[in-house]
């Protein structure tokens, strides 16, 4: 039997691939009344009794579990605290992210564990995904997130003062501000550009979820389609419940999984600036012909493990 593959609401599978995949999926729990709802993280007993479960399904073979960011909730902390009593069997991956990425490391484990892969295969695919892989959000309002404490005040403070819609970025774990926009349509602009730039040429993987902003997700996605190389994987879906409480109406998650990891991508264009620089002429002199700056070469492209044509 395969190694199972447990994640959480929060990472935002559609339940089609879940089921495809044969990924278990956690209900994180939803807190409050419809005025002041919130978020509470699984406790260590509740996970216990996933893992045991989904190793009694794949005999034993291990778990990856990966949940979101330990910085964002408890749950990680109470993953690792489960996974203690289960010798090894049950891998915690720190994902420091939340959302599709999280889900395209589920995606990408799961599709070589029916293939027979071994537990630490799995773990490590799924680290890799993470590796190449960045989230960030676009804000329509930043109401829920300040009341979630998911941002620090300053950036709130920043961010009613200049009126903006802010694109946040997870790094480390962490929610931050990444760009102060004032329109829509400069944020998926300006977004659209980092993650071109970001992707080097070379074809990415892209998930969008957007909180009852069907429209403006469709716009990015078009925006994406016509800048990304033609083998990119974009895929759109409603916001999990779970993260929209933080996010608020109007808000867009995007998630992309990149060919490369970024440390890759900037070595890979260094070697090719300095193979690219002009040589000097017989006296010491520039030539005029300078070369131009060429493409990394193809990696392993990451729909072909994560993406869904």
């Amino acid at each position: 039997m395969p190694v199972r593959v447990v994640t959480d609401t929060s990472a935002g599978l559609p339940e089609h691939v879940a089921r495809d995949l044969g990924i278990t999926v956690l209900d994180l729990h939803m807190v409050g009344d419809e005025d002041d709802k919130s978020t509470s993280g699984l406790s260590s007993l509740e996970l216990a009794a996933a893992y045991a479960r989904q190793l009694e399904r794949g005999g034993d073979a291990g778990v990856v579990a990966l949940h979101l960011s330990k910085d964002l909730s408890a749950t990680w902390s109470a993953a690792v605290a489960a996974s203690a009593v289960f010798d090894g069997s049950v891998a915690v991956i720190d994902t420091k992210s939340v959302g599709m990425n999280v889900g395209a490391a589920a995606m990408a484990a799961a599709r070589i564990a029916m293939d027979g892969a071994s537990l630490a295969e799995c773990a490590d695919l799924a680290e890799d995904t993470l590796s190449r892989s960045e989230t960030w959000l676009y804000l329509h309002r930043i109401d829920e997130i300040r009341k979630s404490g998911r941002i620090s005040a300053a950036t709130a403070m920043v961010s009613v003062a200049l009126a903006t819609k802010p694109i946040m970025q997870i790094h480390n774990g962490r929610i931050e501000l990444a760009i102060k926009t004032r329109t829509q349509a400069k944020a998926f602009s300006k977004l659209t550009e980092l993650i071109t730039a970001r992707a080097g040429g070379l074809p990415a993987f892209v998930a969008i979820q957007h909180c009852e902003a069907k429209e403006a997700a469709r716009a990015l996605e078009d925006q994406l389609k016509a800048s990304l190389p033609v083998d990119s994987s974009i895929m759109m879906m409603p916001m999990e419940s779970v993260l929209a409480v933080h996010c608020g109406p109007g808000a867009l998650g995007v998630s992309v999984v990149f060919s490369q990891a970024e440390s890759e991508v900037n070595a890979a264009l260094a070697d090719d600036a300095e193979d690219a620089a002009p040589d000097p002429g017989p006296e010491g002199e520039i030539a005029d012909d300078s070369a131009a700056m060429a493409l990394p070469a193809p990696s392993q492209v990451p729909t072909n493990e994560v993406a869904q044509k």
